[in-house]
């Protein structure tokens, strides 16, 4: 298999990032196609897929599109599956698992759909070499997908093979810390761009900060992974990757060797700070994130203005709601008396508590937080005679 020749990608990703991974790949110079709710697509071989796996802060996987056809049952699907060169793909000492997402009245249970595929797979592979590679259900080695949707079968190259979520940096988890991905479309879909200060009150593990620290590094997230799935394909070449590693590694300190502007992460439990300390070491950002414990209204805010992100607890598996009845008002007080000028945002997965925060939303962005129905809510805070409006509203 040659990993120059020109295939789909479709990178996917979770409810409501859709339309910022399209805009990231626009800032990388590729053109975004529709791929429904959950992902993008557009065209691009192999080495491309290695270089968004590493660039991408958005995407949950990088697949590479080998085949799409017609299929109406699992014996075509094992036909057409038998006739792709898997002896050029999967390494015979390599492993190998298959994963599906299926809408067929043929199938009743993916597994099966998953088994028919697996078996095509090294079936072909043991008529050539005359043995089989090891199968399971881990991906640790080469990733196979199956799409089948209503007549069409698609077969896909998982070249992420673990989902890029897993950053490699989060060793230290505190309470329900949002994934990666989720942190990084926060923070890309409120304007963030490294250029000025971050302040995140309520950090948690840290997720957020940390996300804004490689934004503001110019560090692909990729990079602190060390394993993906096209490193376990036959063709696969490690000067190659290596190259691109290099490639997409800051050669020098940004912004012409001027310091980054200011990361501030506070909160009112030393362990998450401690969390987020540690977190932030093992991603490389330590030195590039200011921590103190305190409540959120006694942040230090700095002279320049910058975005200030709050994540508050829902009262749905952190806390209790009634025990948030008086923290929402808070925040909307301290946006107004403390974070005039800021681009001022509040993320969360409690429609009912936002509503009390007593500042009228200029965005409301849907974006799940896993099975959670979370908005990001953006506030106009504005300095000096203009002041912010106050009226209550409902987010949407």
């Amino acid at each position: 298999m040659n990993f120059d020749t020109p295939s789909t990608l479709r990178l996917s990703c979770g409810s409501g990032q859709r339309d910022v991974l399209a805009a990231e790949l626009e800032q990388l110079g590729i053109r975004a196609q529709q791929g429904g709710p959950t992902g993008v697509e557009c065209q691009g071989t192999l080495l491309d897929a290695m270089k968004l796996n590493l660039v991408s802060r958005i995407a949950m996987r990088v697949l590479y599109r080998l085949e799409s056809f017609a299929c109406t049952s699992p014996e075509q699907l094992r036909e057409a599956a038998s006739h792709i060169p898997w002896e050029d793909i999967v390494p015979l000492n390599g492993y190998l698992s298959v994963t599906c997402a299926v809408n067929h009245p043929s199938i009743d249970n993916t597994m099966f759909a998953s088994l028919t595929l697996k078996d095509a797979i090294v079936d072909r592979i043991g008529s050539t070499f005359g043995r089989r590679p090891d199968s399971g259900p881990d991906r640790t080695g080469a990733v196979i997908h199956l799409h089948w949707h209503g007549e069409t079968a698609q077969i896909w190259i998982d070249t992420s093979g673990q989902k890029l979520a897993d950053r490699g940096y989060r060793k230290t988890p505190y309470l329900a810390p949002l994934r990666e991905t989720l942190a990084a479309a926060i923070l890309m879909r409120a304007g963030y761009t490294g250029e000025g200060p971050l302040v995140i009150p309520m950090c948690g593990s840290g997720t957020l900060a940390i996300e804004g620290a490689l934004i503001a590094a110019g560090r692909p997230p990729g990079l602190l992974r060390s394993g993906f799935g096209f490193q376990h394909l036959v063709a696969f070449n490690k000067d190659v990757w290596n190259d691109i590693r290099r490639e997409v590694t800051p050669a020098k300190p940004r912004r012409g060797g001027k310091t980054c502007p200011p990361i501030i992460a506070t909160d009112i439990n030393p362990d998450a700070v401690a969390a987020t300390k540690r977190n932030a070491e093992t991603a490389g950002v330590g030195h590039l994130i200011e921590t103190q414990v305190c409540d959120f209204a006694d942040t230090p805010m700095p002279d320049e203005h910058g975005h200030i992100i709050l994540h508050p607890e829902y009262g749905l598996r952190l806390g209790k709601q009634d025990d948030l009845q008086s923290l929402y008002p808070r925040m909307g007080d301290f946006f107004k008396q403390r974070c005039g000028g800021w681009s001022s945002w509040i993320y969360t997965g409690n429609l009912e508590l936002a509503k009390r925060i007593g500042l009228k939303p200029a965005c409301r962005v849907p974006m799940r937080n896993a099975k959670i129905d979370a908005r990001l809510l953006g506030y106009e805070v504005w300095e000096g005679s203009r002041a912010s409006e106050e009226h209550r509203s409902t987010p949407t």
